[in-house]
């Protein structure tokens, strides 16, 4: 039996990579709208319908719109948008939340996918403030730098174009300290203080790392570097796609810097802890357009579907 695939916005980076996932596998027929009549809401909701599962791979309007054309109570959408990551009637689309998600994700219609800086902040996280490890209001500031393919389509252009100088060097952005992932990042770490967020995009196509900073000293009591790892570790232990790598990796150490790239291709994330007697600064590495966008609604979609998570990925 095939399970039918609708992709709203499949001309986008995050739908043309989904298409890619699923036109491998033979347990999937892809549902397609005529190139003429792709943003014909009737086409499209006829598309919808059909669909026994829907990605809606559209900017925030638009994917709310897609969702008034949806009258099928047994289709479920799976939202790339930010539209609904904070609606509590939407699913977290991250199975590795907390205990009791995949059962969410498995029963659920509507599952909001996660933003690709959002999900290695909460990952790094949500399982210390569980643990009691960081106080719901600590005030804490990221850093998370990415690959260009994240901006989207013209994003992807203007770099590929080449020609302006300015390009060649980082470009910290979301200076207005007002970054859209900020409200998830938020509601499924349990922080209650906004925290200050720097993204940076860089001229690489894709690969992303967050990074966090604390002080011990602002910490519950105790807490130093191998009880933060250790955390962590329990939080993910037989995770498939997560990886808690060993306190102050040794490996990166010796290479003297952080590889940002080393996750891409895969649906995975690294997880680091890098501490002193008194500092630490956790780090998250992604592909912001694998376990970031595109593979992490697959991955939802799977466990769905009632099929192997990681199929396809």
């Amino acid at each position: 039996m095939k399970h039918t695939v609708f992709v709203d916005g499949q001309e986008g980076t995050t739908g043309l990579r989904i298409h890619e996932y699923l036109s491998k596998r033979d347990d999937i027929e892809l549902l397609r709208a005529h190139p003429d009549r792709r943003k014909d809401p009737a086409e499209r909701a006829r598309l919808l319908n059909e669909a026994d599962v829907a990605f809606l791979c559209l900017p925030d309007t638009a994917a709310r719109e897609a969702v008034l054309l949806l009258n099928n109570p047994n289709t479920c959408l799976i939202d790339a948008s930010t539209a609904h990551r904070t609606d509590p009637s939407w699913v977290f689309g991250l199975p590795e939340l907390a205990p009791g998600q995949r059962d969410r994700l498995r029963r659920a219609k509507r599952i909001a996918n996660p933003g690709c800086h959002a999900t290695g902040f909460i990952l790094l996280l949500r399982p210390l403030v569980d643990a009691g490890l960081v106080p719901r209001g600590l005030p804490v500031s990221a850093t998370s730098i990415t690959g260009y393919s994240g901006g989207g389509k013209k994003m992807i252009e203007q770099y590929e174009a080449g020609g302006d100088p300015r390009l060649a060097s980082p470009r910290p952005y979301a200076l207005k300290l007002a970054h859209k992932h900020i409200p998830e990042m938020m509601a499924h770490t349990g922080l209650t203080t906004p925290p200050v967020f720097l993204p940076i995009v860089s001229s690489f196509y894709k690969g992303l790392a967050v990074t966090l900073p604390l002080h011990f000293s602002e910490l519950a009591p105790g807490t130093d570097g191998p009880r933060l790892q250790a955390a962590l570790e329990q939080h993910y232990a037989g995770e498939r796609f997560i990886r808690v790598m060993p306190l102050s990796d040794a490996a990166t150490l010796d290479e003297g810097y952080f590889d940002v790239q080393g996750c891409n291709d895969t649906n995975r994330v690294d997880i680091f802890v890098f501490a002193t007697n008194t500092q630490a600064v956790l780090m998250a590495r992604l592909d912001n357009l694998g376990k970031g966008a595109s593979g992490a609604a697959v991955q939802c979609m799977n466990l769905h579907l009632g099929v192997d998570e990681a199929l396809g990925l």
